[in-house]
């Protein structure tokens, strides 16, 4: 399977520019030489993380929704559409939407684990169910940022099956070697493909600085592919993951059929 990450240049608040970024961006994925089956884009890349009132940029028509389905149809390309605000029913989650070749919505994901330490928690609602998916029959599941930082949600989505975790983030430059610790121990630990999207930028707020360097690293922790941290412009990252690689890891280090379970039952 060939996936293309967009590693965006982002720019808060403005949402035309943003909005053209990631067209350029995803016509040039489709039209390389790589033409990808996949792609992922970053979390809020439409308004970056985030303008406030956060209320004033949040979707509640469905409108990118229905746009980046018909755009998924056009190029006949899944597309793990990142995460934009979505307001319901008086509410506001960060949301991640899937879609299949034929534009159609296949997931929905709302960021589960808020930022509180930004105030994310002030803003937005967290969502209270996990996501999982397939694309061209390889199921994967997605989450958001903050939530790679609680493995226990990521094992919740391993023990489903997926052969892929997708990662939308808007995680910024002074803690991008968290962020690339984290996205290789979640591939190891759980013996799977991780594909993680982060936007660029030089300033968004305060002192938001996105850091970039999205990767992919396969079920090893090897890196197949890494954006840099420091180009401005953005960048496309291309791999073609094999996910048929995963049963023989799996045979040769048992890690799901070694686990104890009933010693390490999380409580409150």
């Amino acid at each position: 399977m060939k996936i293309s990450v967009l590693q965006m240049p982002i720019q808060e608040g403005d949402i035309e520019h943003n909005l053209d970024t990631m067209a350029a961006m995803l016509d040039k994925a489709i039209n390389s030489d790589q033409r990808p089956d996949a792609v992922l884009l970053p979390e809020l890349w439409n308004t970056g993380f985030y303008p406030k009132p956060i209320s004033e940029y949040a979707d509640s028509q469905d409108i990118w929704k229905k746009h980046m389905g018909r755009l998924a149809s056009e190029y006949t390309v899944n597309i793990i559409a990142g995460s934009i605000a979505v307001a319901r029913k008086s509410k506001i989650y960060n949301t991640c939407y899937v879609f299949d070749r034929t534009g159609a919505n296949i997931a929905t994901y709302e960021k589960t684990h808020l930022f509180s330490p930004a105030g994310e928690n002030a803003d937005f609602t967290p969502g209270s169910r996990l996501a999982t998916f397939s694309i061209d029959g390889v199921k994967c599941g997605i989450i958001i940022c903050y939530d790679l930082r609680f493995p226990e949600l990521v094992r919740q989505l391993a023990l489903q099956d997926i052969s892929i975790l997708f990662v939308a983030a808007a995680w910024p430059v002074e803690r991008i070697q968290h962020w690339d610790t984290l996205l290789r121990a979640r591939a190891i630990e759980n013996q799977f493909f991780v594909v993680a999207a982060n936007g660029i930028s030089s300033h968004l707020g305060d002192a938001m600085h996105l850091g970039g360097g999205s990767a992919i690293y396969d079920p090893w922790g090897s890196l197949l592919a890494q954006g840099s941290t420091d180009n401005l412009d953005g960048e496309i990252l291309h791999a073609n993951l094999q996910p048929g690689m995963i049963s023989q890891i799996r045979s040769d280090i048992s890690i799901f059929k070694d686990r104890r379970p009933e010693l390490y039952k999380l409580t409150k």
